[in-house]
């Protein structure tokens, strides 16, 4: 039979090695999904054991930072990953490993860690670099999507869009991930033609988060940021079944999220 829906995860594992002690591989063995995006995998190819690597029944992508133990995506996927692209063409974004930009099908699926604002001293210095970033990132996306293409921008995109998107947002006012130009700039990438899939579906469900800090008590309490988010053009809205987030999955500081699509989008 063919399938009934096609399952695209997102999720930052907070490092794939650790979070491979903490069952990340059954957890893939059971989630049933066509693709796996994940963030901050932290890791070289060459620094992963084989199963973890290349599991059964996957194929695989990896995209490290030149720094070691820093940043990094990875994509895990039933179809073979034949097209990726990890360039925004702009050399100081790419030596950090942040973008996998997959072509299945009729389906272009960029999976992206999106820098945190945060300098060295937690002093917001790394805003620039971060709106920079998506500036370019989007930029590059915008024919596919002007065109009617159907494309996703899933991720850890290290900011919450809106007040009900935070647990508190009023003493996070100055924080870098809830900062005015941050939102700002999300505000004008779904301005431009952009959904935010969860929104989408789930206007106005609260308490929904995807990271929360790992001090004591604080996830117990759910005092969260929903900062893992699925952008989709106008050309895949129509195939959206659903779009989750799924906080009884541990193993990392934030969850996975996950899109539901008619399996059509796919041709």
């Amino acid at each position: 039979m063919p399938p009934t829906v096609t399952r695209i995860y997102s999720w930052n594992v907070n490092g794939l090695r650790a979070c491979a002690q903490k069952g990340f591989l059954d957890w893939l063995r059971g989630a049933r999904a066509d693709v796996v995006g994940l963030q901050e995998t932290r890791a070289t190819p060459e620094q992963l054991d084989d199963e973890l690597r290349k599991p059964s029944r996957f194929h695989t992508h990896f995209s490290a930072a030149e720094r070691l133990g820093y940043s990094g995506v990875g994509l895990y996927s039933r179809h073979p990953l034949d097209q990726v692209e990890t360039s925004l063409g702009v050399p100081e974004f790419d030596a950090e490993g942040r973008v996998q930009i997959l072509t299945l099908g009729a389906l272009t699926i960029a999976n992206v860690y999106f820098p945190n604002g945060n300098g060295k001293d937690r002093d917001n210095g790394r805003v620039p670099y971060k709106l920079a970033f998506t500036e370019r990132l989007f930029e590059l996306l915008e024919p596919r999507r002007k065109n009617g293409g159907r494309v996703i921008v899933m991720g850890d995109f290290n900011t919450a869009p809106e007040e009900i998107d935070l647990a508190r947002p009023k003493t996070n006012q100055k924080t870098s991930g809830f900062l005015p130009e941050e939102r700002e700039g999300l505000r004008a990438i779904l301005g431009n033609g952009w959904t935010d899939s969860f929104r989408h579906r789930y206007p106005d469900a609260a308490e929904q988060y995807t990271w929360w800090s790992q001090r004591a008590g604080i996830r117990e309490r759910n005092v969260g940021w929903r900062i893992d988010l699925a952008f989709v053009s106008e050309g895949v809205l129509p195939f959206l079944r659903d779009a989750r987030i799924h906080p009884d999955v541990m193993g990392s500081d934030h969850c996975p999220i996950s899109l539901e699509l008619d399996p059509s989008v796919l041709r």
